[in-house]
């Protein structure tokens, strides 16, 4: 089993397979995705050792990010890869083609699907992501329910654009069995004047769930940070991702490696550490991230406003 010196286990692999965005968020790609020179992205047989060397070590869980990694078309190729080694593949989507992928995904051994809806309004998610894709989402999301796929939305939490729907969310989950998210806006290398105007804290929506009758979730061993809420009334539930919050990263879990085969120890470290040295010997490679755990911190300095080598959340798909 993977462990820092902090006493945390890691048993939650985040893998990229892109950094290319077809959305601008404009909380993280205004300008859209800026491609400077060709990705040089991992193969699906690099990807598969990746998975390996990590099964190895205990993980038994990893979801394929991005950038948006539906635009790769060897996805299912790559999912089918990372099950061989894994008990559950997960995976983060805007979903712009889900409701046309959705079934080969789970075909080639998807086991669960989170998606990034940040308004149920149409003209606000289009203000938002820059793209009118709303209903094709929502249609690809009863489709994965169809299939009886765990779903999960997520929502950055945005004043004066979001901050106030969490109504619309709440009458959208008292029949449709998905969780929703919402996710603190992180100060970011490029977003501080954005993140200044925007930034609100997750209490205010715990606070009134908590007085609606909601009750929190017992976290199983692989989830992620979100704490999550259920209430009798309602199909679905609540999630909250709140880094800002007081011993935030004490149950980290998780690990991610980038599109380029580097491994990051913290969404906002300083540095990926590259292991294309050790990727096609998979002993070799469990080894050596088990020695870069040592350098792990035991906290992200966001509070200090430092963000570290992330300049935007699409380099490793958060």
């Amino acid at each position: 089993m993977l462990h820092d010196h902090h006493g945390r286990q890691f048993r939650y692999l985040r893998l990229s397979i892109t950094e290319v965005c077809n959305f601008q968020c404009n909380y993280c790609l205004p300008d859209g995705y800026q491609c400077e020179q060709k990705e040089k992205k991992l193969s699906v047989l690099q990807l598969d050792r990746i998975a390996q060397a990590f099964a190895s070590t205990g993980i038994d869980k990893i979801r394929i990010t991005g950038g948006e990694p539906a635009l790769r078309k060897d996805l299912p190729e790559i999912i089918q890869a990372c099950k061989q080694h894994v008990s559950r593949v997960a995976i983060t989507t805007n979903g712009y083609n889900l409701a046309q992928k959705i079934d080969t995904w789970v075909e080639a051994g998807l086991d669960a699907l989170n998606v990034s809806i940040d308004s149920l309004d149409p003209a606000q998610f289009q203000l938002i992501t820059g793209q009118d894709r709303l209903p094709q989402i929502i249609q690809g999301i009863d489709r994965a329910l169809e299939l009886k796929l765990p779903v999960k939305v997520n929502a950055v939490l945005l004043k004066g654009l979001n901050a106030h729907q969490l109504d619309q969310y709440l009458d959208w989950v008292r029949h449709k069995p998905v969780t929703v998210r919402f996710i603190e806006l992180m100060q970011t290398g490029d977003n501080q004047s954005y993140f200044k105007r925007h930034h609100v804290s997750g209490n205010e929506i715990k606070q009134r769930l908590l007085e609606q009758g909601w009750q929190e979730v017992v976290r199983r061993q692989d989830a992620g940070p979100a704490k999550e809420f259920w209430h009798p009334d309602f199909a679905g539930r609540i999630g909250l991702i709140m880094p800002y919050a007081n011993n935030f990263c004490a149950t980290c879990n998780r690990l991610r490696v980038s599109s380029q085969g580097k491994l990051h120890l913290c969404l906002f470290a300083e540095q990926g550490h590259d292991l294309m040295p050790w990727i096609d010997e998979p002993d070799q490679l469990a080894a050596q991230v088990q020695k870069l755990l040592g350098s792990k911190a035991a906290t992200h300095y966001l509070h200090q406003g430092l963000s570290g080598a992330t300049t935007h959340l699409a380099t490793l798909g958060g």
